[in-house]
Parts: structure tokens; C-alpha cells; sequence
């Protein structure tokens, strides 16, 4: 099993059925192959389940019958802890976490703020002053915009901010002078970043994005590694030999030039961790996101 490290914020929440079959490997390869169902949460990683099912099956797996795999991310799950349902690590059976998307907080091109440092600093005098957009609240924009808060040492319950269903309605805001800075996905703000509508400050992530001359907010003295990441799960007292069956397949997926080269295409960043490194890795990120989730006022307190 391979081992890798990586820091993103979150939580899941994945619920599953199972039923387990076994396929010969192709080529000729001894032993036996557990057949899997792969099982996007919802349309919002469609586009993940067709990429991880497609890298599957070029690596020899059976898929459409058997052992239920669901593939869910950070906002349902936060969703989740939201609305007291109850707690993952109860629930499913984490498997292993598989990729992220890069979130970027900008600012209007024509905005008095030039660069993170600015913004920051004004957040923290004034974070009831401070107007801020991204999706809904409690999910991957808000919580981040609460994690920057707490990391500059801002009243995280004073901070102003407005939750939209779409980036473009968050763009708007943004635009029309509505809001001082907005966060959200890369993928979505890069035609503004690229005509110069608006200016991107700090990316969330450890890395750098190659093509996009922005710092992270690590550079920029904010101790936050960030993605709006998915992960694989499996069904609440998942048998022992399924789980390993299924983390292997993962393993296998995740390791593959396919997913790799999709990754690469898709905007992605392939953050792979499993078994009991990836629980270990998502007990910690669970703390993590409901303790910002009390900061903002989302969750009471314990």
C-alpha cells in the first residue's frame, strides 16, 4: 500500500450497501478480483466516478456488480455535520481518498487590495467590514474563509460573509461592489482571473499552481492547506477481505498513468492515501472542520 502525505480540509459522510461477487483477472493473472459498483454521490462528482471507474477497468477490474464503492466529497459532508447526521467514522468504511480541487480567493481587478497581505490585514481589523462571497454556507468557500480567519487571528464570528448556489452569482456580487474578496474553485474564477476581472490573491493549496503566478496562503503566513477533496468509502462493517480488496483497487487506480493523465486534464491534483493511514489522516480533518464549523457558528459548541 502506498503511503502519502497530504493536508486538506474537510470531512465525508458516505452511506453504502454491499454485495460481493469475485471475477478471474484478466491476462491470465492468478487469483481472484473482487467485482466493484462504483457510486458517485450525487452529480457533483459524476465526472470523478466516470474518470476512477474508466482508470479501473484499464487495470483489470470488473465493474457493475458487487462491493458498493461511493465516491462523495467535502461539501455534502460537511453538509452533514451541519444538519447532525450522524458521524462518518461511524458510518462507512474510509477507504481511501483519491483527488482535490484547488480553491483561489480573488479579489475584483479594480480593488485597493494588491495583494493577500492587504486583504488579510483588513480582515482582521475590520472582519464585520469585510464583506465576503462563495457558495453556501458551511461548505468548501466558507469553511476556508473561516480557516484564513483563524489563522490571521480574526474574530471568525464577527466575519461578514454571504453564501451563493453558483459562482457566477458570487461573481456578480464580487463585481458589482457587493463583496470585498469571494473564494471558490480555481476551475470556476480562471476565465475572470485570465481577462483580468478579477486578481487572484493566494491559492489554498501547498503547491503553487504551475500556470498561475499566485502564492499559497502558506507563503502568505496563513497555516492552511486546503482542497475540496473526494475519497472512497464503503459500506458501514465492511468485511475484512472486501476492504482490502477495495483498497487495493484504489491503490491501483490512483497509481495509474490514466488517472494521472486525467488529473492533469481535468485540473485536479491527485492526493492519494488509504487504509489506515487515510482514517488516521481523516479522523484529524474531521476535528479540524468541526471546530471551524463552531468558529462560525455553524455547530454549537461541544
Amino acid at each position: 500500500m502506498r503511503r502519502r502525505q497530504f493536508f486538506a480540509g474537510g470531512l465525508a459522510v458516505a452511506v453504502c450497501a454491499v454485495g460481493c461477487g469475485t471475477e478471474r483477472a484478466p491476462g491470465g493473472a492468478a487469483g481472484l478480483r473482487a467485482r466493484f459498483s462504483i457510486n458517485p454521490e450525487g452529480r457533483r462528482w459524476a465526472r470523478v466516478g466516470q474518470v476512477f471507474a474508466g482508470a479501473a477497468r484499464a487495470a483489470g477490474y470488473q465493474l457493475g456488480a458487487g462491493t458498493k464503492v461511493t465516491l462523495t466529497g467535502l461539501p455534502a459532508l460537511a453538509a452533514a455535520e451541519v444538519n447532525g447526521r450522524q458521524a462518518l467514522l461511524t458510518t462507512t468504511t474510509p477507504l481511501a481518498r483519491l483527488s482535490g480541487e484547488v480553491e483561489v480567493v480573488v479579489v475584483s481587478g479594480k480593488s485597493r487590495f494588491r495583494d493577500f497581505e492587504d486583504f488579510g490585514a483588513h480582515l482582521v481589523a475590520k472582519p464585520g467590514q469585510t464583506p465576503l462571497v462563495g457558495g453556501p454556507q458551511g461548505e468548501p468557500d466558507h469553511l476556508l474563509f473561516g480557516l484564513i480567519a483563524k489563522g490571521l487571528g480574526a474574530d471568525t464570528r464577527r466575519m461578514d460573509y454571504t453564501g451563493y448556489p453558483s459562482s457566477e452569482e458570487a461573481a456578480t456580487a464580487l463585481l458589482s461592489g457587493k463583496a470585498t474578496a469571494a473564494a471558490g474553485l480555481l476551475a470556476d474564477w480562471r476565465p475572470g482571473i485570465g481577462a483580468g476581472r478579477v486578481r487572484a490573491l493566494a491559492v489554498s493549496t501547498a503547491r503553487r499552481v504551475p500556470d498561475l503566478d499566485t502564492p499559497t496562503l502558506l507563503e502568505s503566513g496563513v497555516r492552511v492547506d486546503f482542497a475540496d477533496w473526494v475519497a472512497a468509502f464503503g459500506p458501514e462493517a465492511m468485511p475484512d477481505g472486501a476492504r482490502e480488496a477495495a483498497i487495493r483497487m484504489c491503490d491501483d487506480v490512483t497509481g495509474s498513468p490514466a488517472w494521472d493523465a486525467a488529473c492533469r486534464s481535468e485540473g485536479w491534483i491527485s492526493i492519494p492515501l488509504s487504509g489506515e493511514d487515510f482514517e488516521l489522516w481523516l479522523s484529524t480533518e474531521v476535528e479540524r472542520t468541526r471546530a471551524v464549523l463552531r468558529d462560525l457558528g455553524l455547530l454549537d459548541k461541544p
